[in-house]
């Protein structure tokens, strides 16, 4: 039967509940990473009858994070962005993503984007997750079709981002 995401989500509520910062996010990523070789729950929350770029798995009422499925149809690059006031974290469930981290050369003036110079470049695989601070820059490039979980601190659905360009 494997990992139901009402166990996933449990267990990060847990997680969190227990230790909200960046030791708990942590947890929460190595916790993902679990997840992730699960087959089916990657089945059953990727398989191939989900095509939605974006799909809601779970969201918590009292702490605000939520699991989101995202699914990759063919090739997709992000610009580099942050989660606002929210930490992320990307798993990687099948294919690869090219990940920049980035670090801030001139910060957004309004509605002239902030400026960015590449800090490190790596490539997350299947079973592999990693996390993002409130803040950390970064930028996702795929060339082929991809599946991942994401879980972010808060639903990013409401919040307004600034922008960034590479320089």
């Amino acid at each position: 039967m494997g990992i139901t995401i009402e166990q996933f989500a449990s267990d990060c509520r847990a997680i969190l509940k227990d230790d909200p910062g960046a030791n708990g996010v942590d947890k929460v990523r190595r916790r993902l990473e679990d997840v992730l070789v699960d087959p089916d729950f990657v089945a059953r929350h990727l398989g191939p009858d989900n095509t939605e770029p974006r799909k809601l798995l779970y969201e918590d009422a009292e702490l605000g994070f939520c699991i989101l499925a995202h699914v990759n149809l063919g090739p997709k690059e992000s610009a580099p962005h942050d989660h606002g006031p929210a930490w992320a974290i990307y798993g990687q469930a099948t294919g690869q993503t090219v990940m920049t981290d980035w670090r801030k050369v001139a910060p957004p003036d309004g509605e002239v984007p902030g400026k960015v110079e590449a800090a490190e470049v790596y490539t997350l695989t299947p079973g592999m997750a990693r996390a993002y601070g409130v803040g950390d820059l970064h930028s996702p490039s795929r060339a082929e079709a991809t599946r991942l979980i994401r879980i972010e601190g808060r639903n990013m659905d409401t919040v307004k981002r600034d922008a960034y360009e590479a320089v």
